[in-house]
């Protein structure tokens, strides 16, 4: 009996220090400063933490919208930080088409103009969360779901997002899907959409 209790204690120890550990966030394997051209005098360049986008993004584009990432691929310095930012800016009626960030979730602040926002749940329920913001509202994309944003006013849009990766990545749906290279066999596209061959071939010439 003695035993038994002996070995639940050691089990429910055991239990809470994995439960412990799973909350906690290590130190990063990596100094964000390693094997860098600018160090100097024992510390990092500023130009490291830096960086200044020149103008407010293009939006004379199909989807009238366009998306400056802030990654790590910009700022050297946010290497294993697990965080990144992008500037979205909108035209009238522009569209962030739906994508999926396959490596982080995903915290949108809009600062100006007014957004339809939403994302998709996983399967098989497949619901639908939406909302409209105005500027100071925040809305979260939980991790790796399908999301959207659109501006539904007749003036210009901005918003930023915060990711929780250094370089979340992204997957537009439609491009993915109707514009790979090499394109997807149009009897698949056909068969999983539900639409004619014809139509297919006519999307997929859209990329």
């Amino acid at each position: 009996m003695q035993r038994i209790r002996s070995i639940l204690i050691a089990f429910g120890l055991f239990a809470f220090a994995c439960s412990s550990a799973s909350a906690y966030d290590p130190s990063p394997l990596q100094d964000f400063c390693v094997a860098i051209k600018d160090f100097k005098n024992g510390a990092c360049s500023y130009r490291r933490f830096l960086f200044r986008p020149k103008q407010a993004g293009n939006t004379s584009n199909p989807d009238g919208s366009n998306v400056t990432m802030i990654n790590v691929d910009q700022i050297l310095g946010l290497n294993t930080l697990s965080i990144s930012l992008v500037r979205i800016d909108y035209a009238p009626y522009g569209v962030n088409p739906p994508h999926t960030h396959p490596r982080g979730s995903e915290i949108l602040l809009v600062v100006e103009g007014t957004l339809y926002v939403g994302f998709v749940m996983a399967n098989p329920t497949h619901c639908l969360f939406t909302k409209i913001l105005n500027p100071g509202d925040v809305f979260v994309f939980p991790f790796g779901l399908i999301h959207f944003q659109f501006n539904i006013g007749k003036t210009a849009a901005v918003a930023f997002a915060g990711l929780s990766s250094q370089n979340a990545g992204v997957i537009t749906m439609a491009k993915a899907v109707l514009g790979s290279n090499p394109p997807i066999n149009p009897d698949v596209v056909a068969k999983a959409f539900q639409l004619n061959k014809n139509v297919v071939k006519y999307l997929q010439s859209r990329y």
